[in-house]
């Protein structure tokens, strides 16, 4: 790892300036705390208990402030653990973190394989790391041995197919420049790019962008040392062989071969992901979430009308207007995009979800009847869980 460290000591990833804390929150996933009751706590986590986090590979902390900032701003407890080998990156972290006044977070310096020797966590957050090591089954093992019993790890890992061109010029790239300093490297390497043939595989591929947005960007995706992708396949076979089991992938309709195609009966449901990543062609990242697999569970659903249903990213005044006037609107997710296709009953149950109304609260503040109340709330579900945009969670909840 030796070389993987010099890399983010010259260029913390990704690239941030603690100034600009005054203005945005940086929001993704995983580790947003709505993602995590849905997928790991059935989306009713007793939040009157401190959630014990650990952010293993935290880099220049996009997680660990997210994280952080979200629970502080919902009232919630939260004790978290920055692990990273990089202290440039930490030094940053550590800043982001002091502008928003975030001061219940322990920093240390370390490999996320020393991760057992810190305890026991609710939630370990292992965002853009695991594909770095020289054995990743190793760091798997590592963060499971780390989880305590009920808790769970939101992930992203690379994927292969929508990092095509990536890996001929990361190998290309090595081979020229093996033993320059990382100034040189970056440099050089920008050069060589700008006279590549127009028709190489990298710079047809419209979904990769972090070259262009910083000089940390272009050297984490093109001249990182130590950088492999997964399959559908080849992950899940590697969370099975180090005691984890799936709950869950952040936007499953990426992965729903139904969506694309008919489905085979003879297809397991691994396999049929594994075909519908092939037939998607454009996933670059995998990002979800994973539960111990001696205790699986997937996750929350409105099949218990007691769950408290969330948007996230999605204002649900304005798509229940839309869903309202039969229109169908686009939901955008980087280089993502789907369209919803809703009922026009959907509608009233959409504006009446805010953070805190049950499912049975919203129909009967709609008075919308059980049966009429089960099979148009199906369909919300699975259009908008599918792309993400619709959460079970009880953080609101002071009841």
């Amino acid at each position: 790892m030796t070389t993987v460290k010099a890399q983010y000591e010259a260029y913390p990833y990704p690239e941030r300036d603690p100034a600009d804390e005054t203005r945005r929150l940086v929001i993704g996933s995983p580790s947003h705390p709505l993602e995590i009751d849905h997928f790991l706590f059935d989306g009713c986590r007793d939040w009157s208990q401190p959630l014990r986090v650990l952010v293993a590979g935290g880099g220049t902390g996009d997680g660990l402030i997210q994280i952080a900032a979200l629970m502080k701003q919902a009232g919630r407890a939260c004790e978290v653990t920055y692990l990273d080998l990089s202290t440039a990156s930490r030094q940053v972290a550590e800043a982001r973190a002091a502008a928003r006044g975030l001061d219940a977070i322990t920093f240390l310096t370390g490999s996320l394989l020393d991760a057992p020797d810190l305890g026991e966590f609710d939630y370990i957050d292992c965002c853009g790391v695991l594909h770095h090591l020289p054995d990743p089954s190793a760091g798997f093992a590592a963060l499971r041995a780390a989880l305590s019993p009920g808790g769970g790890m939101g992930f992203m890992v690379y994927a292969p197919y929508g990092r095509s061109g990536v890996y001929p010029l990361q190998a290309a790239f090595g081979a020229l420049f093996e033993g320059l300093a990382p100034e040189d490297r970056l440099s050089r390497a920008r050069a060589l790019l700008a006279r590549l043939p127009q028709g190489h595989p990298f710079l047809t591929n419209p979904n990769l962008g972090d070259h262009k947005d910083s000089d940390a960007g272009f050297y984490d995706l093109l001249l990182h040392s130590q950088d492999r992708a997964f399959t559908v396949t080849e992950l899940l076979e590697v969370m099975q062989a180090t005691g984890w089991a799936l709950s869950g992938f952040t936007m499953p309709a990426l992965y729903d071969l139904a969506r694309l195609t008919e489905r085979p009966d003879h297809l397991s449901d691994a396999e049929a992901m594994a075909v519908a990543e092939k037939l998607n062609g454009t996933i670059k990242t995998h990002v979800g979430y994973a539960v111990a697999s001696d205790a699986p569970r997937g996750p929350a659903s409105g099949r218990n009308r007691a769950r408290i249903p969330h948007l996230k990213g999605v204002d649900p005044r304005a798509l229940a207007q839309a869903v309202a006037q039969g229109k169908h609107p686009q939901l955008g997710f980087g280089s993502v995009t789907a369209r919803l296709v809703l009922p026009k009953e959907a509608a009233p149950l959409i504006a009446a979800i805010d953070g805190r109304r049950s499912l049975a609260q919203i129909a009967q503040v709609t008075r919308t009847d059980p049966i009429s109340m089960g099979a148009t709330w199906a369909r919300i579900e699975a259009e908008l869980t599918g792309w993400g945009a619709l959460l079970y969670s009880s953080i609101l909840d002071r009841g």
